[in-house]
């Protein structure tokens, strides 16, 4: 993409049953392994924290947030490689934030491949901090990859300020 970020309307709102096929484009553009039509399907069925964010008039990435418990999840979290390094990431993470806390958890986990490097670096930025590992929890070319498990502490990033 050649606009500048300016040069367009960038807007995060509730996933609707109509935004699936274009949440499937960008699943599938962003991951080897993507997540099926019927899951977002299901996701959006049980309740979960669903969202597409919207530029140029387009599904450009999509976030799954499951909360419950005290605790949230991030499930899933895509930008569309054409419109990586805008930001668009990090503010679908920070939606999912303030509204894990809204929704009254106490914590965030997610699980990222340690072969993305870039993910793995905005969590960190963002106060992630790697509590676990999952053995042979992705799939991959050569047979499975781990998963870092990651948390972030809300009530501590709350007093902060840093949101």
């Amino acid at each position: 993409m050649s606009a500048e970020p300016s040069s367009f309307l960038s807007v995060i709102r509730p996933m609707r049953d109509a935004d699936i096929s274009a949440v499937l484009q960008v699943e599938q553009a962003a991951y080897d392994y993507p997540w099926t039509a019927n899951i977002f399907r299901d996701c959006l069925r049980m309740g979960y924290d669903c969202a597409v964010q919207l530029a140029a008039d387009r599904v450009v990435g999509h976030l799954i947030l499951s909360v419950g418990a005290g605790e949230a999840h991030v499930l899933n979290l895509a930008v569309s490689p054409a419109w990586h390094n805008r930001g668009f990431g990090r503010r679908l993470l920070r939606r999912a934030l303030r509204q894990a806390e809204r929704l009254g958890a106490e914590s965030v986990f997610l699980e990222v491949r340690p072969s993305n490097a870039a993910a793995v670096h905005l969590y960190r930025v963002e106060g992630f901090r790697r509590v676990g590992r999952r053995r042979h929890y992705y799939p991959a070319p050569d047979g499975r990859e781990d998963a870092l498990v990651m948390r972030l502490d809300l009530r501590e990033t709350s007093r902060s300020g840093r949101r």
